[in-house]
């Protein structure tokens, strides 16, 4: 949990957005302010409205973006408004590689679609994005004005009949012949221009087929044609956010002793999609030109870097680093230092946002050192290097994960994050759950100055129970909720039966042992999440009477997916290698009875 209420006073009084986000990381509300620091603290005052005050009681972090004019906030505010949908908004029904778009496969009629990863399909790969939400903002743009499918190819080719996209006009159908091969043609050329940042050639050749459309009485085709121009025009209206300039990413680095902060702003097909900070460790010695020299080979061999980086310090040898990175990536690259233009204006904006950022990370690192240090002292730890905290996370005693997470004096180190897959335990037994996932990690770890545990006495004692065989001088404490279950109201446990205890008068100590508390439970849901998805993705086919594993996987890469096979038609399902006529029959029946949902 981040202290709200020091992050507002870090905040600069300059417009731009804020997104708040609850203790998962999922953002729940974006708003665009003229002063960031007096917008967001008004938040933090006493709330006659029922919405905001449920709003704030579910906030546990915000996160800021600065631009140059409210006109620029109003625009970033929409496209992230589109691209997150947060549950607060009014909605008008770093190791990873980067996102891309890809088009390509299905013979005359390719699919565009979201991709990650090597390039091993032969294609066209367009990118790369910021975010798998701008490639699918990107994507839900280009369905509305191109209707090119995006279903896989799989689905494609094992069609009978259009689905929900095709009725919705997201798609033109061409898995069952409703579009020939050279219209569809024409309009994946057009989706190429505008991912190319072609805008302008693509307006100007719109306009000339809707005239000639109405020249030869053609009402509906030019009626359509009217309607993707206005859909671009309304893409292509520019601001100081938003240009007809392709695709570049602008960088900029800003720097305070040994604490250095390079802003990355991402312009895809002239429109700005976001930005990240990163936090890079340099020696104090280096210049920020050297910083930035050194930064942009990490950042970008391996990865595809778009054909021009636009950079706010001269960076040395910058000629050596695109011939490097245009060898790697197989396209030009090309590294300026922009004197004028809307470039200049982008390489400002990226050093507006690298300064803030620094600001606000120099003003978190001081705030944590505080509350680390009233640890300490409220727990009587003379020399607490090293927390970790465990948390479990299951449905009903279901697939139960338990979260193990490390943080030090300077935050969280999430290289050293794990999770268990508790297995072999009475279903809904934390106690169980707890001291096995503390005897797995400690036989292999270093036991740390201190085992944080999310729960009470009886978790306490197992985890506690657990390390005396392993390590008997460890530190163990339990953190549980209040009755109300209110922040604020903790209590807390050491083992033996000792007293129960609060920090209240220690507020900076329980806001840091609260925070690592509300990591450890978002680690364990996280992973339990994606264990019971998995689990339940395979259930439904793994029930039905001769499908085994290999017929399993065969159906799924056939049709697409576990929902696909449920959807399919029994003729879709007979075509498939190695299923018979009965079995289609089958697995048709039992996902087509009265009564059986579809997974």
């Amino acid at each position: 949990m981040t202290d709200l209420r020091a992050l507002v006073r870090g905040l600069g009084d300059c417009p731009g957005v804020y997104r708040m986000l609850d203790e998962s990381g999922t953002v729940l509300y974006v708003g665009k302010a003229l002063s960031l620091r007096k917008r967001v603290a008004s938040y933090l005052r006493p709330q006659k409205s029922p919405r905001t005050a449920s709003l704030m009681g579910a906030v546990r972090h915000i996160e800021v973006t600065v631009t140059h004019t409210e006109t620029e906030a109003l625009l970033l505010e929409n496209n992230l408004i589109k691209t997150l949908r947060p549950r607060y908004n009014v909605l008008l029904r770093d190791d990873k590689s980067y996102p891309l778009i890809f088009l390509g496969g299905g013979g005359s009629f390719p699919r565009l679609g979201f991709h990650r990863g090597a390039r091993k399909i032969p294609g066209r790969y367009f990118g790369p994005y910021p975010s798998a939400s701008a490639v699918r903002e990107t994507l839900n743009l280009l369905q509305r004005i191109f209707p090119i499918r995006q279903c896989e190819d799989s689905v494609f080719r094992n069609r009978t009949r259009p689905c929900l996209q095709y009725q919705i006009k997201r798609c033109s159908g061409p898995c069952v012949g409703l579009i020939d091969a050279g219209a569809y043609a024409r309009d994946v050329e057009h989706a190429t221009w505008f991912l190319e940042g072609r805008n302008r050639t693509l307006l100007s050749e719109l306009k000339a087929r809707m005239a000639e459309a109405a020249g030869r009485l053609d009402y509906e085709n030019a009626a359509r044609l009217r309607d993707q121009i206005t859909l671009l025009a309304g893409v292509q209206e520019r601001q100081y956010v938003d240009g007809d300039k392709g695709d570049a990413d602008v960088i900029d680095i800003a720097s305070e002793g040994s604490s250095v902060c390079v802003a990355v702003m991402f312009v895809r097909g002239g429109r700005h999609l976001g930005s990240k900070t990163v936090f890079p460790k340099v020696p104090e010695s280096m210049s920020t030109d050297e910083m930035l020299a050194a930064f942009i080979p990490q950042y970008y061999l391996g990865q595809s870097p778009p054909a021009r980086i636009y950079i706010g310090v001269n960076v040395p040898g910058r000629e050596v680093l695109a011939a490097a990175l245009a060898s790697d990536s197989g396209h030009t690259v090309e590294i300026r230092m922009p004197s004028r233009g809307i470039a200049r204006h982008w390489v400002a904006l990226a050093k507006t946002n690298a300064e803030d950022a620094l600001r606000r990370y120099l003003a978190e690192r001081a705030h944590y050192a505080a509350r680390w240090s009233a640890m300490q002292r409220a727990l009587g730890l003379s020399a607490a290097l090293r927390i970790e905290c465990f948390d479990i996370s299951h449905t009903q005693g279901e697939l139960p994960v338990a979260s193990c997470v490390v943080f030090g004096s300077n935050g969280p180190i999430k290289s050293d994050y794990r999770r268990f897959h508790i297995e072999g335990v009475t279903a809904g037994d934390d106690y169980a759950a707890i001291a096995q996932a503390v005897r797995r990690r400690y036989s292999k770890a270093r036991v740390p100055d201190l085992v944080l545990i999310d729960g009470g006495a009886g978790q306490v004692a197992k985890a506690y129970e657990a390390l005396l065989t392993i390590a008997p001088e460890a530190k163990v404490l339990g953190i549980a909720k209040g009755p109300d279950r209110r922040f604020g109201d903790e209590e807390f446990y050491w083992p033996g039966g000792a007293a129960v205890f609060t920090l209240e008068t220690e507020p900076l100590a329980l806001v840091l042992l609260a925070s690592i508390r509300d990591e450890a439970h978002r680690f364990a849901i996280t992973a339990h999440r994606a264990r019971r998805g998995k689990a339940r993705l395979t259930s439904e086919l793994d029930a039905i009477p001769g499908i085994g594993p290999k017929r399993r996987q065969t159906l799924i890469k056939a049709l697409g997916g576990a929902r696909f096979v449920a959807q399919a038609e029994l003729a879709d399902l007979e075509r498939i290698p190695g299923i018979s006529p009965a079995l289609a029959r089958r697995i048709y029946d039992i996902f087509h009875s009265e009564g059986v949902a579809c997974p």
